[in-house]
């Protein structure tokens, strides 16, 4: 039937949960429903799409690895210079490593192997290459997940709340 998303108390997002889950912590009170599809579980009983836990979860920060995989996930497998998306895709540098840009999520982009030679040993500005999205690190493990179910189109709804996505 399909994912939900559940949020904190504060509208955080936590945990991509199944339906039944869901409902579960709906009908023992432990949450409250946020969104739903308009499908039915029950009559009166709409299927949700995103729930929020009524208590305040504490979860310990977690850091993401800055890999070669997840930076491709973070990008969406697409070149940061001009879109294009396809096999050889590199990673460059925003700020060259020697003009002192480090390996960190903040400088560090996907590029096309076209882009990445066309830009050089010279910064975007420098190289009159803008970056079609400011590189960050991501705020969640979490990201990932999301970010592929609202891409794919299935659960728009979750986009409000989900930042940065």
């Amino acid at each position: 039937m399909g994912k939900v998303l559940v949020l904190n108390a504060s509208y955080e997002p936590l945990n991509i949960t199944n339906w039944r889950r869901a409902v579960v912590l709906l009908i023992k009170g432990k949450a409250e429903h946020v969104e739903h599809n308009g499908k039915y579980v029950y009559p009166e009983f709409p299927l949700p799409t995103v729930i929020r836990l009524r208590q305040y979860v504490r979860i310990p920060y977690k850091e993401i690895p800055l890999t070669r995989r997840n930076l491709l996930h973070r990008d969406a497998h697409s070149c940061q210079y001009c879109d294009y998306s396809g096999e050889d895709l590199t990673i460059d540098h925003v700020i060259p490593r020697s003009r002192g840009g480090g390996d960190s999520w903040e400088n560090l982009v996907t590029a096309c192997v076209r882009c990445n030679v066309r830009k050089g040993n010279r910064t975007p500005k420098e190289a009159s290459m803008l970056l079609r999205r400011p590189p960050r690190r991501p705020y969640s493990s979490l990201h990932f997940e999301v970010a592929k179910h609202i891409r794919g189109g299935l659960h728009q709804e979750w986009q409000k709340y989900v930042i940065g996505i």
